[in-house]
């Protein structure tokens, strides 16, 4: 038995598992047992060389940071590892050497993988595992950036079922020795990436105790073998958690290879190493622009509930803070935090509209802080580093400038478009999903509880607000006041004890529904009996629809796939959305899913996505979806599609006839593309035809046991085509328009 294996097999006995996610990863183990090539060797690097350089590149913060020396490879399964298949899978492996490399990581050029390949990169030894990776992991620059391995020899593993046809397409182009740990890593005195001047301050420690929601926002960018710089996740007015990332201009290369950790900081106030386990590979460059030196990223993955990351607030309005602290990254470091209990001033630096700090009153910024954001003391972000000359001198710091990139200037660039979506024209706005504790008395509400979708006529409806303590003082009174349809104020009091952050659910008095909408608007007013400081969380306002006449309870349900992720579907009327659902998650093949739906008389657009093109059925799992009407009868069913398919039904007072059921309109040819003939069931009543939105592009009478159109004026899609008799007896079919 090898290294590997023994070591494999102890952990296993004692309950504990190799996996790591240094990428958002999948699941399951490689199999070390199999057959594993030589090893592909790094070329021998020039130590004395690197120093030299770094030396020099080291004393520029705009100059990123280098831990490793990047290998320019040209390596694929087609012409280098070994081939071999086990236990029903046919399995490509291949050993990556360096000698004394503190780390090694790898970037494909090319990464696509078939639904049900795996792919694992672990330490030859068996102390460090990344993976599975598989086709969730494809990017849209078409490969992947790898995050690092603490060891000198990896093994790149890839497996799928002999079944499979389809094979990879799989080339690293890159592989990169770590090479400034030489004692190898990890261990006491440096982290992976770096090591930064003694003067800096962990951001866990004392100094920091007040700032630890915003520091879950920031990460280290890591492309290749150097630290590139640091940033941080930025709040929408949406609040609904799309990764925007926030960085500077100057540090851009290409950010779908980049590699975005998160919290890789000392646990304690002491410590130079932190964790490399949670990070996110690549991202889409959105707004960039040298006139506030500013980059607004979106990562391709958004952060898993295990991050525990935080999307912080921001200030657009331009106003003076009192003073500030930055988070970041120096020289590749583990998180560091620094203070200037001073106001910045306005200026121009290179052409860029900046904040200017004339000195650091605790800790610095070093090279790989570029990027990292500017706090005001509202613990909201008003910049990101450009540049400056800060640095330590020993155990203090040098007292010299830095300067960020206003992000009031970059508020109109294009940042507006996205962190503020909807155009509210605000400014200022808080993070989430927790806010800074920044206020003596501050108390913030949001409407959780409330009808979803549409109410099937009126009805009692309770409204459930939950009430959070987002000041320092402990949260003892408040009073509540909200209104109903635009109606009166009324007022609801609040007595309790709740420590910061801490929240209670309270129950609005019931009401009756109105038919059409209906708004409810709450506001938290007096905490603790004096003025709230911060208003920017004291309203919440929730709508939902209530319909007035007839209406239809139809069902949809759904049997998911393998991966339910990839599965989402809407309910449109007229070009609105009524309801939706998905993406749901993986691994819940067979598992069921009913929506109801309360529908007014009308024709309505049913639309199923699969992200992955290859629908619900049958090759990973038996998926499907099934409509049906309040009779209990199928109205359409599907589920073996490609990237969409889409039916329109109606809802109609004629449902509750018997003479209804079984009945269609013969309509040919179909498809066509020039005309159509549809065969009545009698030479009387009303044909309509409505589109794909529900609208009526043609009404007229029937004379004769068929009609022909022509579709030459209509737009390529599906049509419903409906016969009404004359007693009011209603009939329907598809027809489908092709150019």
């Amino acid at each position: 038995m090898n290294r590997f294996q023994s070591l494999w097999m102890t952990l296993a006995l004692c309950g504990l598992t190799l996996q790591t996610f240094a990428q958002i990863t999948y699941g399951g183990s490689p199999w070390p047992e199999g057959e594993r090539p030589e090893a592909v060797t790094m070329p021998a690097i020039d130590r004395a060389a690197l120093a030299a350089e770094d030396a020099v590149t080291d004393r520029y913060k705009e100059a990123p940071w280098r831990f490793g020396v990047e290998h320019e490879m040209a390596l694929n399964p087609v012409e280098h590892g070994v081939w071999t298949v086990e236990q029903g899978h046919r399995v490509w492996r291949l050993a990556l050497a360096a000698e004394g490399a503190t780390s090694l990581s790898l970037r494909f050029d090319t990464y696509r993988v078939p639904k049900g390949g795996q792919m694992f990169v672990y330490a030859a030894d068996g102390s460090d595992v990344l993976g599975a990776l598989d086709h969730r992991n494809m990017k849209e620059w078409g490969g992947l950036a790898v995050g690092v391995i603490a060891a000198d020899e990896v093994v790149v593993e890839y497996r799928q079922p002999v079944s499979e046809v389809e094979m990879p397409e799989l080339s690293i182009d890159q592989v990169v020795q770590g090479y400034r740990a030489l004692s190898g890593w990890p261990h006491a005195d440096r982290g992976p990436f770096g090591n930064s001047g003694q003067c800096n301050i962990n951001v866990n420690c004392p100094e920091g105790a007040t700032w630890a929601t915003e520091k879950r926002s920031v990460a280290l960018i890591v492309q290749g073998g150097y630290s590139v710089c640091t940033g941080n996740l930025l709040n929408n007015t949406a609040n609904d958690g799309t990764p925007y990332f926030l960085t500077a201009n100057h540090c851009l290369g290409n950010p779908g290879n980049w590699v975005y950790y998160f919290n890789h900081e000392s646990a304690a106030c002491t410590g130079n190493n932190g964790p490399t386990n949670q990070s996110i590979s690549g991202g889409t460059l959105l707004v960039n622009s040298g006139q506030s030196d500013v980059a607004l990223i979106e990562l391709s993955q958004t952060p898993p509930a295990g991050f525990n990351v935080q999307y912080v607030g921001w200030d657009a309005s331009g106003v003076t803070p009192s003073s500030t602290v930055g988070i970041h990254h120096p020289s590749g470091d583990i998180k560091k935090i620094c203070f200037d209990e001073d106001s910045p001033s306005q200026q121009n630096a290179g052409g860029a509209a900046v904040w200017y700090i004339s000195e650091w009153e605790l800790g610095v910024t070093e090279p790989g802080s570029s990027g990292s954001p500017l706090f005001d003391q509202n613990h909201r972000v008003i910049g990101q580093l450009y540049g400056g000359s800060a640095a330590c001198a020993g155990s203090v710091n040098n007292g010299q400038p830095d300067w960020y990139g206003r992000f009031d200037v970059s508020w109109g660039l294009g940042l507006s478009d996205y962190l503020d979506p909807a155009g509210t024209g605000t400014e200022v706005w808080d993070g989430y999903p927790d806010g800074a504790v920044t206020f003596t008395n501050d108390a913030g509400v949001n409407i959780t509880g409330s009808p979803e979708g549409v109410l099937c006529g009126s009805e009692q409806v309770t409204i459930e607000v939950t009430l959070t303590n987002t000041g320092e003082n402990t949260l003892t009174s408040c009073m509540l006041e909200y209104s109903i349809n635009g109606g009166g104020a009324q007022q609801q009091s609040w007595a309790g004890s709740l420590e910061p952050f801490e929240t209670d659910v309270v129950t609005l008095p019931s009401f009756t529904s109105q038919g059409g909408t209906n708004t409810v608007e709450v506001t938290v007013t007096t905490p603790n009996g004096v003025a709230d400081e911060n208003a920017l969380n004291n309203t919440t306002t929730v709508e939902f629809t209530s319909y007035e006449g007839p209406t239809f309870n139809y069902t949809l349900t759904l049997v998911l796939d393998d991966y339910g992720s990839e599965t989402a579907w809407t309910l449109k009327r007229l070009g609105q959305t009524l309801y939706e659902g998905g993406p749901y998650q993986d691994g819940t093949n067979g598992e069921e899913v009913t929506v109801d739906f309360c529908l007014e008389e009308g024709c309505y657009l049913f639309r199923i996505t699969d992200s992955y093109d290859d629908g619900m059925c049958c090759d990973f799992g038996d998926g499907s979806w099934t409509i049906k009407d309040p009779n209990g009868v199928v109205v359409d069913t599907g589920g073996e599609f490609g990237a969409s398919e889409q039916i329109q039904f109606c809802a109609d007072e004629s449902l509750g006839l018997s003479d209804l059921e079984g009945q269609t309109l013969q309509a040919y040819p179909v498809p066509t593309s020039n005309d159509v003939t549809v065969a009545w069931p009698e030479a009387s009543g009303e044909a309509c035809v409505l589109d794909a939105l529900g609208r009526k592009i043609l009404c007229e009478s029937v004379r004769d046991t068929q009609t022909t159109w022509s579709t030459e004026a209509w737009a390529e899609g599906t049509y419903l085509v409906q016969w009404r008799s004359d007693a009011g007896r209603l009939v329907t079919t598809r027809i489908s328009v092709v150019r």
